[in-house]
């Protein structure tokens, strides 16, 4: 088969599209009633305040209606979902003992790999459950916890922490879907670093959705002393079927008095995946909390993390890059909240869309009467490859304090005529300068990764690019 041309080498998609033959130790029916979520929590072994967590989130969830704007959420039907698939396999600390099936899908992503190149622990999630751990000696040695949420939540000292913590700053009344996660929630990480650790390298999570028509509920939730400093991986992705996968995580972060967190996700899900994630990060004094964010795949997302700058001279910087391509909506963009006194946020996104995609960057930026003295820059910027796609800005500010320096600037066009002619007139054809123009756009968001992330985000966009050119 004559491969495809383009400026970059094309790559095999496959090794994101494998499907495993389904093979559960355990799963629910489809669909949510109190029965199924009872028995996720007779499965899990909960103890009694997240049984009545679950029930409780169920009942909110049932009284809430759908969002009433974005991206159309028709083809997503409950009933047809399956919360919970437990992989024939406890948790392994040693990879060698993770089933064969699970290990190759896992190795051909690479996480092995970037665990011994350029990981200080990583965690491989693989439908509800987590299926691999593993955290180095040294981090361990420094007082660094990072296990699994259910580990956390039975632990004698950190289980405390985990109820004190779970859903307070998401939660379940804050939306529909954030409501269905309380109620089905299974998998996903715990960390916790003691004060004025820093782990030098990061930690890793990697949640796989192998099932057709399965949900991926993971709970993410980490734990900064003050003076702390992190760089935490997330990575994402599932095969094509064709029928609708949801994937409705959590994110919880809490950053102490003058400790750092940089928050990375490469999320690369099927296109026939409903992506409605929420994450939110709470700093306190001269905290900073830093988002990178690559979303790639799915069908429709919502995605907006949030960010509660708490402390005086706390900040937040977000960059990200959407890629929405034939059949996609993907709505995503950042919030914050200055809620002390000289506070800083910084948001750069861009998105890229083609063949009919639809990306929407939505915004906003809260500034309450108690911060003076703030400052907030909004830089968003589109491209659309074609005359077939769209891209939409739509920021919000409400600002009550005069004592402020607030900015916006958004651009949406297409891509550059003259810039493919000029790079035509240097003798690369127009195939190789589209690809080219794409790729040095999305370059200031892949200089944020650690070059292991940064390869595969390059690699995605090639994936995205090909058949869009020549």
């Amino acid at each position: 088969m004559e491969r495809k041309k383009a400026a970059v080498q094309d790559i095999d998609r496959t090794i994101y599209d494998i499907k495993d033959k389904v093979n559960a130790a355990y799963q629910v029916e489809g669909g949510l009633t109190p029965e199924i979520v009872s028995e996720i929590s007779d499965q899990k072994n909960d103890p009694d305040w997240m049984r009545e967590f679950r029930q409780k989130s169920l009942k909110i969830y049932n009284s809430m209606e759908n969002p009433n704007w974005g991206p159309s959420l028709e083809g997503l039907n409950m009933d047809n979902i399956v919360t919970y698939i437990r992989p024939n396999t406890p948790m392994r600390g040693n990879w060698a003992q993770v089933p064969e099936d699970i290990k190759n899908t896992f190795e051909r992503l690479g996480i092995p790999q970037a665990e011994q190149k350029s990981l200080a622990g990583v965690g491989a999630q693989y439908d509800s459950e987590v299926v691999y751990h593993n955290v180095r000696e040294e981090v361990k040695r420094q007082g660094v916890v990072y296990t699994d949420m259910e580990s956390a939540i039975h632990d004698p000292t950190y289980g405390p922490m985990v109820r004190e913590h779970f859903m307070k700053l998401v939660p379940p009344t804050d939306h529909k879907f954030v409501a269905l996660h309380g109620a089905v929630w299974s998998g996903g990480s715990f960390v916790y670093v003691p004060p004025h650790v820093k782990v030098e390298i990061p930690l890793q999570s990697y949640f796989r959705l192998n099932a057709p028509g399965a949900g991926q509920f993971e709970h993410t939730l980490i734990i900064l002393g003050e003076g702390a400093d992190l760089h935490f991986i997330e990575g994402c992705s599932a095969p094509k079927y064709n029928v609708a996968n949801l994937h409705a995580g959590c994110v919880e972060l809490y950053v102490a008095k003058n400790a750092r967190l940089r928050y990375s996700t490469i999320e690369n899900w099927s296109k026939n995946m409903y992506n409605l994630n929420t994450k939110r990060a709470l700093v306190e004094e001269g905290g900073t909390i830093e988002w990178v964010s690559g979303s790639f795949g799915s069908h429709v997302s919502y995605l907006y993390p949030m960010s509660i700058l708490k402390g005086e001279n706390s900040r937040m910087e977000f960059t990200g890059i959407t890629f929405a391509g034939k059949g996609q909506n993907l709505d995503t963009g950042a919030k914050v909240v200055h809620a002390a006194p000289h506070t800083y946020s910084n948001i750069n996104t861009k998105s890229i869309s083609k063949d009919g995609g639809v990306c929407t960057y939505r915004s906003s930026v809260e500034v309450l009467p108690q911060a003076y003295g703030c400052r907030s820059a909004v830089n968003c910027e589109s491209l659309m490859l074609d005359d077939i796609s769209r891209s939409d800005t739509i920021p919000v500010m409400d600002i009550r304090n005069d004592d402020v320096e607030i900015g916006h600037e958004a651009k949406i066009g297409r891509i550059s005529d003259e810039a493919i002619f000029y790079l035509m007139s240097r003798g690369i054809s127009e195939e190789d300068a589209k690809a080219m123009i794409v790729t040095g756009f999305a370059e200031p968001i892949a200089k944020e990764l650690p070059v292991e992330y940064a390869v595969e985000m390059n690699n995605l966009i090639k994936l995205e690019m090909e058949g869009a050119i020549g």
